[in-house]
């Protein structure tokens, strides 16, 4: 008689465990293509070197865990938690965020040796705690934290190497599939309901995503698929960037001060298009979503093709029914060598909603209502923002797959176009 194989499963430590492993490896992988010089690049103030990218993930666990949770803990650099604290004023001063390219110390071996002292003394602390789950949280935030940087490290430095006349490549693609043509773009219909927005799930969710409330929401449309580089480019040769009647106030004045007549990373030459992307620069295909878009541009083009940019809540009660919406994400990236978002080609009601590109909505970051910060320090991570910016929804192909959900708000200011940002329109 042949006896069954039994699998204990999992506890809550041992997954957070492995998963924890597992995105500190990935950090490293995202890192294997770049050189020693590639690692301090810092060409604006807004984005960091990857170095930097790799150190403060490291002192977010050490600030936030280590200290926490070890009896007479000494920092293992005191002087790294000046220079890897982002904008946590309950942790104390920081390294001025503009400056980051100039900490050419310490150097790129030093900071992966402090990612590993870290590391092994965070896997120690859960395998001595156990189950304590208020320190589980702090791990799983700590993972998420850094899932947030990983897509950080690749528009950063996609956005470093754009400076550079010679248009280096990240990576060479392994696989870059033909212009194939888009799903025809058609408007879902949607009735108006009284529904629950936000989350008060168990599973792991941002604060920002809470308290879960009701909202009304009147009969909406909301477009199939998002909108492409062709149908961007109509906009364009159509004179969008030169009609001041499609912008608002500070848009128009941001793109004239600015001189934009283009997306971030699009070039003509000799009247052909072409783009600049992680694999270089490429002729510009048509099909693709349009990407690199800030909310100024997305809703211009909104109001040129006669209509408007979702609500958030809008957005996530069509993610809602109709889930299997997926598109590329940061593991399919990966597998595929190809970090460019990809074409709808779907069978679905509404293809993109998860992954390709964050898609812009008409609502301002703002706390729901009932909203609460987290308790201390860690409660900056969220709701200081909540100020002058616009929420987007649905993550990218450069952000991985188990990080992005639909109660998922991501912010940025109206000016910003460095992520992967594309339009979906609605009606």
């Amino acid at each position: 008689m042949v006896q069954q194989e039994t699998h204990t499963p999992e506890t809550r430590s041992q997954t957070l465990t492995r998963r924890f492993l597992q995105s500190r490896e990935l950090s490293l992988t995202l890192c294997e293509p770049l050189n020693i010089e590639d690692y301090g690049l810092q060409a604006a103030a807004e984005v960091s070197p990857p170095k930097w990218h790799l150190a403060h993930t490291s002192w977010f666990y050490e600030t936030f865990i280590l200290k926490s949770y070890l009896d007479n803990y000494n920092c293992i650099n005191p002087r790294f938690e000046i220079l890897f604290n982002s904008y946590y004023q309950g942790v104390g001063p920081q390294f001025s965020r503009p400056q980051r390219g100039l900490l050419s110390r310490p150097t790129l071996e030093e900071v992966l040796e402090y990612r590993k002292l870290v590391e092994t003394q965070i896997v120690k602390l859960i395998q001595q705690q156990g189950e304590n789950q208020g320190l589980l949280n702090l791990v799983e935030l700590g993972i998420n934290h850094e899932q947030q940087h990983q897509e950080l490290l690749l528009t950063d430095i996609k956005y470093c190497f754009s400076f550079n006349p010679l248009l280096p490549a990240y990576i060479d693609p392994r696989k870059l599939g033909a212009d194939e043509q888009a799903s025809p773009s058609k408007m879902v219909s949607f009735e108006g309901a009284d529904c629950i927005t936000g989350t008060e799930s168990e599973a792991f969710h941002f604060d920002n995503e809470t308290p879960a409330h009701k909202v009304y929401i009147n009969d909406f449309k909301l477009a199939n698929r998002l909108v492409t580089n062709g149908e961007y480019l109509e906009f364009i040769e159509d004179g969008g960037y030169q009609d001041a009647a499609l912008w608002l106030s500070d848009g128009w004045d941001h793109i004239n001060r600015e001189g934009w007549k283009r997306p971030l990373y699009w070039h003509c030459r000799d009247g052909e298009w072409f783009e600049y992307t992680l694999h270089g620069l490429l002729p510009l295909q048509h099909s693709t979503p349009a990407t690199h878009i800030s909310y100024y541009e997305a809703d211009a083009f909104a109001r040129w093709a006669g209509k408007r940019l979702p609500t958030e809540f809008e957005w996530e009660r069509a993610a809602g029914i109709y889930p299997e919406g997926r598109g590329q994400c940061l593991e399919h990236s990966i597998e595929k060598g190809c970090f460019i978002p990809q074409s709808a080609q779907t069978k679905f009601t509404l293809a993109q909603m998860i992954g390709d590109c964050w898609e812009w909505t008409s609502s301002a970051y703002a706390p729901y209502p009932g909203y609460r910060p987290l308790p201390g320090a860690v409660g900056e991570y969220n709701g200081k923002f909540m100020c002058n910016q616009y929420v987007l929804r649905g993550g990218s192909c450069v952000t991985t797959s188990e990080h992005i959900r639909t109660t998922y708000r991501n912010f940025f200011y109206p000016k910003d176009r460095w992520q992967f940002s594309g339009i979906r329109l609605a009606d």
